[in-house]
């Protein structure tokens, strides 16, 4: 875990990268300027340097920050791998905004709670892969050794096993009820077999608990939001739409003026031939019918 001065010129960082390329800079300008701009008693500007230095020699930000495991976490170099795939769909100011806000989220003061329930909502908002997203998830150093075991199971049974369980069996909630059954059994002289076995380590609260329980058999996107309302959880960026983005319509415009086009000179071809002096300049010297 780095200082809260580091996680603050992250946040920085991020924020200038999403205003500064919606005036079409070049992100290796972006980089050098940015360099001078956050705090230089931090580790960013040498990270920004050895950034720029990758991007002249690869094109891409993410090997960059493979190479910087102690400063950037797995799932950040995730995100911006997915972001600058070729073939993939992950926009790469999408990307830039969730590492914004979770680097607000650490230097305001995060829970181990708090960041895996951001980071996998990530996951299921942007349909980035369960897989290698957990994998990520589970390097980041604000999971200990309880939280591994129970991220990988996670990892295996995404998709199979309702999450709200998987959260509902590893709270306070689920804790105390067992714990409840056991002794009233223990009153009854029935041995228990869940008293005798070794209990799982409790990942997350009651109130925690309390939620996933109302939200079983839902969209996980339902119990991700009252987290959100309920214990002030971090929002998740939605991703962008074709509608939302700011050269949809310029686009639009230049694809329909080519159908157009298209459609003229197919009508002229079936009227009997397309003219195509009309496409010809007027060059000097040339000369005039009549």
């Amino acid at each position: 875990m780095l200082e809260r001065e580091e996680y603050v010129e992250q946040s920085y960082f991020f924020r200038s990268m999403i205003e500064r390329m919606a005036l079409s800079e070049s992100a290796q300008e972006l980089l050098k300027s940015l360099r001078d701009e956050v705090l230089s008693t931090t580790k960013l500007p040498l990270a920004l340097d050895f950034m720029a230095a990758e991007l002249r020699l690869t094109g891409t930000l993410h090997t960059a920050m493979a190479k910087l495991p102690h400063y950037f976490t797995p799932f950040q170099t995730y995100l911006m791998a997915e972001a600058e795939r070729a073939t993939g769909r992950f926009d790469f100011r999408t990307a830039l905004e969730i590492l914004r806000r979770e680097a607000d989220y650490r230097a305001a003061g995060t829970t181990p709670q708090g960041m895996f329930l951001y980071q996998f909502e990530c996951l299921c908002r942007n349909r980035l892969g369960y897989d290698r997203g957990l994998e990520a998830i589970a390097g980041d150093p604000i999971f200990d050794a309880k939280w591994r075991p129970w991220i990988e199971t996670v990892r295996r049974q995404a998709g199979f096993v309702d999450f709200a369980d998987l959260v509902y069996v590893r709270s306070e909630l689920y804790a105390r009820r067992q714990a409840q059954q056991a002794d009233a059994d223990s009153d009854e002289g029935v041995a228990a077999a869940e008293s005798s076995s070794p209990s799982k380590a409790v990942l997350f609260g009651e109130k925690e608990g309390r939620i996933a329980l109302a939200n079983r058999r839902k969209d996980p996107l339902y119990l991700f939001a009252a987290l959100q309302r309920q214990l002030g959880y971090p929002t998740v960026p939605r991703p962008l739409t074709a509608s939302e983005s700011p050269n949809a319509i310029p686009t639009l415009q230049r694809q329909i003026q080519r159908l157009e086009t298209r459609l003229k000179l197919l009508e002229e071809e079936h009227r009997g031939g397309i003219d195509i002096t009309k496409f010809y300049g007027d060059s000097p010297g040339k000369p005039t019918a009549g």
